[in-house]
């Protein structure tokens, strides 16, 4: 593992494994037994499968659905299998009827459960042989603990007793992988003393006070160091105890000397030292007459909130439970609760880190959040929203809120004038369902409204009925499991050279690795607060970067590019000479800062001063460039005193590396010197409040190293210069920031949409928002000169709400740049040349004259127009036009959030592509809440996202629109039906102006929602116009051939196929990818078909590689609203319709996938050319 402390950070592990006892069924007698062993030399576990929900029928675990989806993960004969429930409950715990066969799999039925309970929701694992599946090369994990050690404590005194473990997990290439601690403690107690003076003294005899032993031959010489290695001076020494006792003060270099103490192995010591832990030191059990103590001091961990209080849902006269978990060293010595912002009784309510609230009644409806606190400081937990429902009232409102889906290009509504169709959607909201007695932190089972009924509708469209599903009623119904997802990019912020190989941590443990294109991806726990990631160069190109990111917490996956900077050369220092590094990368401009560093200050973690030469790498990220906002530092925020996280505005970030110049040893150093420029602070008021920070690599937080103060230096005969001087150590933390807390906040709303289709129903989730403040020059000239801070926010269901910096007395004091990215793709903004068009942009006059509005093109049209820029004026309260967004003040957060679409708001969109998506079962891309339990979703399982594409070469003057159609193929409940529709643009080959390709989506075959059996899908690829098939895959064709039904193809104008079963790959046309995020999925798959492979990728569409089907079509041009013929879409006037199909249960919200990716493909250039 590569040490983090070479350029940045110093990252501790930290870890805590749950041993949880199991129920495990054996092949021979498939019964319980926890206490069944198997040789660790012969047998592992396979990693843990669920591939079904305790929906429909029950929760079916089969063997053959697991090896169909995770067939590398499987061996051939397990020899034991274990269940429990998602919540870690064995299987034999529940209380539920189960069947569990090794051989078969697990399954649970409803129908066999006590009246009113269901199937709990399983996970399943199984005991293979060693070697047989590629799940894991992990072979065991951490041993048992040991006992406690005896505690040595005498009456009246406190001791520490021990336990340990022993790793036994390792990879097959021999490196340890346990997470957590090998050693742990504990503080006990003696016994109580007996008498008047109830101590005893094992050693030596009772002092005075009673309070001690004391032994008047021993003395105790300690030396004491900070967390760098250094001495620490004026260090208290206390007798640690119910009441401490100072006892001395440690001198000038970090020594101290006690007489009189016992070696009696129960004596403590406790040392303190300004922003560092408490340590306790119990002076060990002697017979010599001096005792030595080595103190290294740890930093103090400033609080931090690891578990915020959850959202909860409950009916009048219930019980509820909000809990907040804290972590510190040392830890909160206080609670208090809030609700409304309105402290609670401590008295009344009796809370500590829970607050458990009784017999509830509306008016306690509302936010609860906690505060903890100790002598360092405190922190406040987001707040929790508790929502309390009458007895009578229903848990969900009933009826569907309206929800838009566009319809294909041959099915004009006559009755709206539109192509839009109304299906309905149930509120994404938190709702009271059925809950045991118990008070929990969280509910075990999460309620959300989701769909109660649907109904299935016809739509007339030209020759042809479509048919949809569309929400009646709404109800409580349990939760859509969903999980998180970040993936992106790490390249250089100057050249965008990705970072090859790098390694991805978090909280101290590696979760992932950069691949060759930089890209990575990972699953954010699902207790994840605030994700912090640390990026390392393994080739040492790059500074360490700590970011924090932002993920949708709903579910679904998020795209982040994070931009690296590259690291300076070193120079060389000689350490008994005083050296100066300077702060500055703008060419032509003076620095911002200088280090300055006496002789004598470098010395090595050991605490020993260094002699000799010094290689040292300075890095500094100057806000003047505004080119570097994007590769800063972790997101600008601290925690004030009072625990909110606030707001800091940069004057500059530098990242330091000290070395041997011999040995190559990390160097650390003391007393240096921060000069920083007061010339280049253009905000007078903030020369009296700039600090110096470091980042807390582990938290992503900024914490305060030191203050500066006022020195004027006179350069030459007249000219003299004030600088601010700070002074810090550079110990094991290696990243600082020049920065002021700054009070002037407001939000910005922003909202994303599909296409230039300005509609509440065409809104896209999971956009990566991202404002940059600008700094205002003297009297807030409109022309900012640098950056002060940046901002990051995903956009949810009602858009997002951006912080900013503004100012209520000029409208032109801060400006902004707002940018938005979804997956990789930048989004366009709303035009403001040659006219501003209020209507478009969403912002009414005179309002957005004075905000000043412009895209980044409206000066030079070569520019791209991912962006625009605005003066942040804080609205006036006195003027009603203000008054309703876009820009709200600091306070009014909530109303920012809460803005109905009709409040003014800007605008991003997607440039609309050649591509359509109907699913007959409407599902939001962007929302995995939505999905709903059907036999005709289009995506059958949530969590687990499968996208087939095939490629399809048309030989043809012009550009083609290709359909699929997919239907039910051999499933009964399915066959016949519609599941969706697909339509997409072909794209033309670069080198040859007569031939272009498509890579068509079409639905996967597979099992259905309810995992009972497979359907194969009838899938007919349909060009549009004069086409004929000229030639199939031979390897496609052989496969459909053996794998049948074979699909009748008598029609050369089209190809009909059962879509196989398998995974095929690019030597058959066929392209599949299995993700947990459904765009991730379509996205790989797609760059997989562009590049004619089965593990490459491409933007560029190449047209002879990879190909499944070959046409040749007239040359009769589409045109961009192309209507396909009636016999190309659907024959008969009812196609599609559903038989004789169950009740079923629905979970989830309900919305609309109308996502209009476009791969810039057709041709690459264009957009660089025209926007550069």
């Amino acid at each position: 593992m590569h040490h983090l402390s070479t350029w940045a950070f110093l990252l501790l592990l930290l870890g805590v494994t749950n041993s949880l006892a199991q129920g495990v069924w054996r092949r021979d007698s498939m019964k319980a037994s926890p206490t069944l062993h198997y040789s660790e030399d012969d047998f592992e576990w396979t990693t843990w499968f669920n591939v079904d929900h305790p929906g429909g029928k029950g929760d079916y675990e089969q063997l053959d659905a697991i090896r169909f989806y995770y067939r590398a993960r499987m061996c051939e004969t397990p020899r034991a299998l274990e269940a429990r429930t998602t919540d870690w409950i064995p299987a034999h715990r529940t209380g539920e009827k189960v069947h569990i066969d090794p051989a078969l799999g697990f399954w649970c039925v409803n129908a066999e459960q006590p009246p009113g309970r269901n199937c709990s929701n399983y996970s399943v694992r199984f005991l293979c042989p060693r070697g047989q599946y590629a799940g894991s090369d992990i072979t065991a994990a951490w041993g048992a603990w040991s006992d406690w050690s005896p505690c040595s404590a005498a009456c009246g005194q406190v001791s520490t007793q021990v336990r340990s473990r022993t790793c036994r997990s390792q990879t097959s290439r021999g490196e340890q992988q346990c997470k957590g601690p090998s050693v742990e403690g504990r503080s006990c107690k003696g016994p109580e003393c007996p008498g008047k003076c109830k101590l005893q003294c094992v050693m030596g005899r009772v002092n005075a006070e009673c309070d001690a032993c004391m032994c008047e031959d021993h003395t105790v010489l300690g030396s004491v160091r900070s967390a760098g290695g250094l001495p620490a001076p004026g260090a208290p020494v206390l007798r640690y105890g119910p009441n401490p006792k100072l006892l001395t003060l440690t001198d000038h270099n970090g020594h101290f000397s006690i007489p009189g103490l016992c070696p009696d192995g129960n004596t403590t010591l406790m040392i303190r030292l300004q922003n560092h832990a408490p340590q306790l030191v119990i002076i060990p059990r002697s017979t010599d007459r001096i005792s030595v103590l080595q103190i290294k001091l740890e930093r103090a961990k400033k609080l931090l909130v690891e578990k915020n209080p959850e959202n909860k849902a409950r009916r009048v006269g219930q019980t509820t439970a909000f809990c907040c978990k804290v972590a510190g060293t040392p830890g909160p010595e206080q609670y208090e609760w809030f609700h409304n912002g309105t402290l609670l009784d401590r008295k009344q309510f009796q809370y500590d880190e829970t607050l458990v609230l009784r017999n509830l009644r509306i008016d306690q409806a509302g936010e609860y959040y906690c505060r903890a606190s100790n002598e360092a400081g405190a922190i406040k937990s987001k707040p929790a929203t508790l929502t309390i429902i009458g007895q009578d009232e229903p848990s969900c409102k009933p009826t569907p809120e309206s929800h838009l889906i566009r319809l294909p290009h041959d099915c004009y509504q006559n009755q709206t004038n539109t192509f839009y169709y109304d299906v309905g959607r149930c509120p994404l909201a938190t709702c009271a369902g059925q809950l045991d007695n118990s008070i929990r932190c969280k509910d075990s089972v999460a309620y959300c409204c989701g769909v109660a009924k649907m109904e299935e509708r016809h739509i007339n469209c030209q020759g042809y009925q479509l048919p949809t599903m569309v929400v009646t009623q709404c109800g409580c119904k349990k939760c859509v499991d969903t999980k998180a997802i970040v993936r992106g990019r790490a390249v250089a912020a100057d050249t965008g050279e990705p970072m090859r190989f790098g390694h991805v941590f978090m909280n101290g443990m590696r979760v992932s690795r950069t691949g060759y294109k930089g890209t990575f991806s990972i699953q954010v726990p699902t207790e994840t607060e605030r994700l912090v990631l640390t990026f390392v160069d393994n080739m040492q190109k790059f500074v360490n970067t700590t970011k924090v990111l932002q993920f949708n917490k709903k579910g679904g996956a998020v795209y982040h590019e994070i931009k690296l900077l590259r690291k300076k050369p070193p120079v060389t220092l000689e350490s008994a000479e005083t050296n100066t590094l300077m702060l500055g990368e703008v060419t032509g401009q003076d620095p911002i800062a200088e280090i300055q560093i006496p002789p004598n200050s470098f010395y090595r973690d050991n605490g020993e001063v260094f002699v000799g030469n010094v290689q040292a790498s300075v890095t500094f990220l100057d806000p003047r460039d505004v080119s570097t906002a994007a590769a800063a530092q972790s997101d600008l925020n601290f925690v004030g005193s009072e625990g909110d996280t606030l707001p800091l505005r940069t004057y500059g970030m530098f990242s330091v590396d000290f070395r041997d110049e011999e040995g190559g040893e990390s160097l650390n150093a003391g007393e240096v010197k921060v000069r920083l420029d007061a010339a280049q602070v253009k905000m007078p008021e903030h020369l009296k409040n700039m600090k110096l920070w470091s980042l807390n690599p582990e938290t992503g937080l900024w914490e305060e190293e030191g203050d500066f103060h006022v020195e004027k230096k006179r350069r030459g005969k007249r000219e003299e210069r004030t600088f601010l001087i700070g002074n810090m150590e550079i110990r094991e933390r290696r990243l600082f920031n020049l920065d002021v807390p700054e009070n002037r906040r407001c939000y910005v709303k922003v909202r994303a949409f599909r296409s230039e289709r300005f509609m509440p129903s065409e809104q896209v989730e999971g956009v990566v928002m991202t404002l940059i403040n600008m700094e205002p020059t003297p009297g807030y000239s409109t022309n900012p000169r640098a950056w002060g801070r940046f901002d990051s926010v995903i956009t949810g269901p009602n858009g997002a709400c951006l912080p900013a910096f503004c100012d209520d007395q000029r409208a032109d004091a801060y400006s902004a740049y707002v940018m938005a990215n979804l997956g990789g793709e930048e989004l366009e903004a709303v035009a403001s040349s040659p006219k501003l068009n209020p209507n478009t942009i969403g912002v009414p006059q005179p309002y957005l004259n004075k905000l000043n509005y412009r895209r980044s093109d409206h000066d030079d049209p070569r520019v791209k127009k991912t962006a625009f820029s605005i003066n942040v004026a804080k609205p006036s309260p006195n003027t009603a036009e203000e008054a309703n967004g876009p820009i709200y003040s600091f306070e009014n957060l909530k109303e920012c959030e809460e803005a109905p679409f009709s409040a003014a708001h800007f605008r991003f969109s997607r440039v609309e592509g050649d591509r359509y998506d109907y699913n007959t079962v409407p599902f939001n891309e962007d929302d995995p809440m939505s999905w709903t339990e059907d036999y005709l979703s289009w995506w059958p399982k949530p969590m687990e996202y499968r996208a087939c594409y095939i490629k399809v070469k048309l030989n043809a003057p012009h550009e083609i629109n290709v359909r699929s159609r997919n239907m039910g193929g051999t499933h009964p409940k399915t066959v016949g039906q519609l599941y969706g529709i697909r339509d997409t643009r072909s794209i033309r080959d670069l080198d040859q102006s007569t031939v272009s390709a498509v890579c068509l989506e079409f639905k996967c075959s597979g099992m259905l929602y309810d995992q009972d059996r497979v359907d194969r899908t009838l899938v007919k690829v349909i060009p549009q116009g004069s086409c004929k098939r000229d030639s199939v895959n031979a390897m496609l064709q052989e496969y459909l051939v053996n794998h049948l039904p074979l699909a009748v193809n008598n029609d050369t104008n089209e190809f009909t196929m059962l879509a196989p079963l398998d995974p095929l790959g690019h030597n058959y046309g066929i392209y599949t990818v299995t993700d947990q995020d459904p765009r991730t999925a379509k996205e790989i798959a797609l760059g997989r078909c562009f590049n004619g492979t089965s593990d490459g990728t491409s933007r560029v569409m190449k047209s002879n590689e990879g190909v499944a089907l070959t046409f040749t079509c007239g040359d009769r041009e589409v045109t961009r609203q192309s209507v396909f013929q009636t016999t190309q879409s659907f024959p008969g006037s009812t196609n599609g319709g559903r038989q004789g199909r169950g009740n079923r249960r629905q979970r989830g919200g309900l919305g609309a996938l109308r996502s209009s990716r476009r791969r810039s493909t057709r041709n690459p250039f264009r957009r660089n050319q025209t926007r550069a």
